[in-house]
């Protein structure tokens, strides 16, 4: 039997070099307290109806901007949305921001998504999975990789920027 080669990695033998002298080993590389979103929500209407307003520039700005916008004294920039994997989106008057990595018509959205007061260069991921049930559509959202600390401010602000307005515009 050829179990190739099996020598250990340097990684390795610094991990072991330093366990043999009483030194601690290294920060794992792989973070354990990551926060997430997880969210799902019903609505009244088809899959391709809850799909379009989220990516259609004019049925968002109806459904979930003209919300928002009725409770601020000066109203937002409009909305900027692609309709291509690659293409961008500006929302909520550039306060978020980011890029479509995946768009499945009428059954995924998968976003690099930020906001506009994080450091530069950091997104997270938004992910918009849609399924119909009977004359409904279940919305399952998923939400990873933002900084710590934001995971309550985020959840809440789905649920009362997008998802509320979302069922009120949807019926």
């Amino acid at each position: 039997m050829d179990f190739g080669n099996l020598a250990p990695t340097r990684r390795q033998l610094l991990a072991a070099a330093a366990m043999a002298h009483g030194l601690q080993a290294a920060e794992p590389e792989i973070s354990s307290s990551a926060e997430s979103i997880h969210q799902e929500r019903m609505f009244k209407a088809s899959r391709k109806r809850v799909y379009e307003a989220l990516l259609d520039t004019k049925l968002f700005d109806r459904a979930l901007r003209g919300a928002i916008q009725a409770g601020m004294s000066l109203p937002f920039k409009p909305a900027e949305i692609s309709r291509q994997v690659g293409g961008t989106f500006a929302l909520f008057g550039d306060h978020i921001l980011g890029r479509h990595i995946e768009l499945a018509p009428y059954e995924r959205i998968v976003q690099a998504w930020r906001t506009s007061d994080w450091s530069p260069g950091v997104y997270s991921i938004a992910r918009f999975e849609l399924t119909e049930e009977d004359s409904a559509t279940k919305l399952v959202f998923d939400h990873t990789g933002f900084p710590i600390g934001q995971a309550q401010h985020l959840a809440e602000g789905w649920t009362s920027h997008y998802w509320e307005p979302l069922a009120k515009y949807l019926g």
